[in-house]
C-alpha cells in the first residue's frame, strides 16, 4: 500500500507542474494578444474560436514591404508549429528569428517579448504546442507588387518612411511644437 501511494504521488507532481506551465503559457498568450493576430476574425470582431489561434484572415501592410498575415499557431503539423521545438518556438517569440534563420515579420512585437523570461516564454511554447492542430495554410506573405487574397490593414500610414512623416512632394513634413 505505500508502495502504491509512493508511485502515485510521484506521478502526480509532474502532472501538476506541467499544468502551471501550460496555463502560465495561456495567460501569457491571452495578455500578450496573440489572437488579435492569431485568431481569424479577431480583428474584425468575430473571433472564429473553432480556429482560435490557427492563422489570420487579416493582412498587415507595410510600405514598401508588403502585406504580412498572421500565421497559424497551432500543433498542426503542416500549417503551424507543430514540427518546431519548444526551443525554436520560445526563439522565434523572444528573438525574431525562425528555425531556418529567417527573420520574422516587422509586425511580430518580438522585440516587445524579448524582455520575457526563458521560464515564460517557454510555458508559452509549451501551451502552443498543446492546441490541437488546426489546418489553416495562411496565405502570403505578400511582396509590395503582389496581389493581395486577404483584407489588408494599413499599418503605417504610406507616406511615412523611416520615421519621418513625408510631404506629397517626398520632403520631411513641417511639424509644428506646441
Amino acid at each position: 500500500m505505500i508502495g502504491s501511494l509512493m508511485s502515485l504521488s510521484i506521478s502526480v507532481a509532474p502532472a501538476r507542474a506541467e499544468d502551471a506551465e501550460l496555463a502560465r503559457g495561456k495567460y501569457l498568450v491571452i495578455v500578450g494578444g496573440c489572437t488579435d493576430c492569431h485568431t481569424p476574425g479577431h480583428l474584425l470582431g468575430k473571433p472564429d474560436m473553432t480556429r482560435f489561434l490557427a492563422g489570420s484572415d487579416v493582412g498587415f501592410a507595410i510600405p514598401g514591404m508588403g502585406v504580412f498575415v498572421g500565421r497559424n499557431l497551432t500543433s498542426d503539423k503542416e500549417t503551424g508549429l507543430g514540427s518546431w521545438t519548444r526551443e525554436q518556438i520560445a526563439t522565434a517569440i523572444t528573438a525574431g528569428k525562425r528555425p531556418d534563420g529567417r527573420v520574422l515579420a516587422p509586425v511580430m512585437p518580438w522585440r516587445a517579448y524579448a524582455q520575457l523570461t526563458k521560464t515564460d516564454a517557454l510555458a508559452i511554447a509549451a501551451y502552443l504546442q498543446s492546441l490541437p492542430p488546426v489546418r489553416h495554410d495562411v496565405p502570403g506573405p505578400f511582396g509590395p507588387d503582389e496581389k493581395v487574397s486577404v483584407f489588408v490593414m494599413d499599418v503605417l500610414p504610406a507616406n511615412l518612411h523611416n520615421g519621418l512623416q513625408q510631404s506629397a512632394n517626398g520632403q520631411p513634413a513641417q511639424t509644428q511644437s506646441k
